[in-house]
Parts: C-alpha cells; sequence; structure tokens
C-alpha cells in the first residue's frame, strides 16, 4: 500500500512538473494565409495576435474577426495537443480517468 501511495505522489509531482513546464511552450496559430497570427502557452493563454495591416479596414471588419477566432483556436489546438502529449508521457499513454482528460 505503502508503495502504490509513493507512486501517487511521484505522479502528482510530475504533473505539478509538466504544468509548470507547458507554461514555457508556446503554439501559433494562423488564418488567411498568416495574415493573423495569434500565440498562446501551454495554459492556453493567448500571449500575442499579430495582424497583417492589409486586413485592418472597415471593410474587412467581419472578416478579420473570423481569421483572429480562427487563428486562436488554432493556436488553442495545437498547445492542447502538446499538453497531451507531455501527460501521454507521464502516463506512459495509458489511459487514467481523471489526469488523461486534464487537456480534453
Amino acid at each position: 500500500m505503502n508503495s502504490i501511495m509513493a507512486q501517487a505522489q511521484q505522479m502528482q509531482q510530475k504533473m505539478a512538473t509538466i504544468q509548470e513546464e507547458l507554461k514555457t511552450k508556446t503554439a501559433t496559430g494562423t488564418a488567411g494565409g498568416g495574415m493573423v497570427t495569434v500565440t498562446a502557452n501551454g495554459k492556453s493563454e493567448i500571449l500575442s495576435i499579430e495582424i497583417e495591416k492589409e486586413v485592418i479596414t472597415v471593410d474587412e471588419k467581419e472578416m478579420l474577426q473570423d481569421l483572429i477566432t480562427a487563428a486562436t483556436n488554432d493556436a488553442l489546438r495545437k498547445v492542447k495537443a502538446i499538453g497531451k502529449e507531455e501527460m501521454a508521457k507521464l502516463t506512459g499513454g495509458m489511459n487514467i480517468p481523471g489526469i488523461s482528460n486534464i487537456f480534453s
């Protein structure tokens, strides 16, 4: 029983380490052929948004909004994949309820 508790504690410590490391990992999402670029970190925080000046016009407002949304979703999907990849390293690819779905 002590062995199981020790393993659980080690896994918890490793998870905390992974979550801290994810803050330093980034992913960039793009839309409109690179007209809008969004960078997010592994904690799903948006770090930056870059917009090409060609799409910044009153007439293109709706398109710009759509591009920002698409690029943001692209970046967040990528950081989610990074998180799942890091968690799979911890769990050895096993589907552990409550752990494996942290980044779902």
